[in-house]
């Protein structure tokens, strides 16, 4: 019996001494957390607090390439930079490109010189008169060769092979045409891959295929004046319809543009606009602007900090602006006549009726 009561005496104190030094703040906490399952509870406990998640920005690029094509830079580089540059905005949800037939057969003055110099080496590699630093690799199969030209030639087996899949996709369906597909899966993007820096696209200098790798819908609209233009703004103006974009990132220097970028400042949509004209129509009607220089060199990456600070500083002075509507206040509360003619009418009855102003108090006869 006393050895009983020893070890309940001993393990009492023990858990006396872990307790009483326990810090008050910790012994509120535990017990915050034992009855935080109770929602009346959690709002109340001023320690238990809910994190709100931060509002993303819905952003999206529009690019008119009849307008402003790429072309100082690859127009997989150029995709990719002006995406990292929208990306400081917020999330980049949609990504659309338009032009005609001409723009995507057009080859940039700049492409045209790099394939003559490039036709000029080959022709003096073939002589002998000079030799190449790095042997040229195949990066389908990983073979070497001397001479340019030697690997265009060898190249054209992997094009042979590459085109005998294509034919058995297309002709297989059902079960057999998806077990095709995973099974030369790798394959085709290893070699679609390595034709890039190889082979010379039968039309034009591969814009449409390289925007489509970044990411883009390219959208080829017919040869009509203005068609590209017309198309872009539909498309803009019906995604602000369906409150799909929070921010609008257009390349173009075209003024036709400028109703849309008033349209979306009225639906409180941000602007920014990507372009070479330093005093355009669109950068004066646009919440921010850049040039191509800027967005290849990494400039407005940075900048886009301090612009999405200042919009947010803008919106917390718009939100605690005093607005005054007279036609809501007209009738909340009536006009200027109305409220005279009540107060002349009160004003008359308390006149007619001046026993009602008096006390009604009951009088102490006694």
């Amino acid at each position: 019996m006393h050895r009983g009561m020893s070890s309940f005496l001993k393990k009492s104190n023990s858990l006396l001494k872990k307790y009483i030094g326990r810090p008050q703040s910790l012994v509120q906490l535990s017990s915050a957390n034992r009855f935080s399952h109770h929602p009346c509870l959690k709002s109340s406990n001023p320690l238990i607090t809910s994190v709100q998640k931060p509002v993303q920005i819905r952003v999206g690029i529009f690019w008119d390439l009849d307008n402003k094509p790429p072309n100082s830079v690859t127009p997989y580089e150029a995709a990719t930079r002006l995406k990292g540059a929208a990306i400081s905005f917020g999330v980049v949800r949609y990504m659309f490109a338009y032009a005609n037939r001409h723009a995507f057969s057009h080859v940039p003055l700049a492409v045209r010189e790099q394939r003559k110099d490039r036709k000029l080496i080959n022709q003096l590699e073939n002589k002998g008169v000079i030799k190449p630093l790095e042997l040229y690799l195949c990066r389908v199969c990983g073979r070497k060769f001397h001479t340019n030209e030697k690997l265009l030639n060898h190249f054209k087996i992997h094009e042979r092979e590459h085109q005998k899949r294509l034919n058995q996709i297309e002709s297989a369906k059902g079960k057999r045409r998806v077990n095709l597909v995973g099974k030369y899966a790798m394959k085709m993007e290893k070699y679609q891959y390595a034709s890039r820096d190889i082979l010379t696209p039968k039309e034009g200098y591969g814009l449409a295929d390289d925007l489509k790798r970044a990411g883009f819908h390219v959208q080829t609209v017919s040869d009509k004046p203005q068609a590209a233009d017309a198309a872009l703004r539909n498309h803009m103006v019906d995604m602000m319809d369906h409150t799909q974009l929070d921010c609008v990132v257009l390349v173009s220097d075209d003024s036709d543009f400028v109703g849309v970028l008033k349209e979306a400042k009225e639906r409180s949509v941000k602007t920014v606009v990507v372009g070479d004209f330093n005093d355009g129509v669109l950068k004066r009607n646009a919440d921010a602007c850049f040039s191509w220089r800027e967005i290849l060199m990494g400039k407005a990456k940075k900048e886009v900090v301090s612009i999405v600070g200042r919009w947010k500083d803008r919106d917390v002075l718009k939100r605690l602006e005093w607005s005054y509507d007279p036609l809501l206040e007209r009738v909340e509360y009536g006009s200027d006549h109305e409220r005279e003619v009540d107060y002349v009418a009160s004003s008359d009855d308390e006149l007619e009726n001046p026993m009602d102003m008096e006390d009604d108090t009951p009088i102490d006869r006694r």
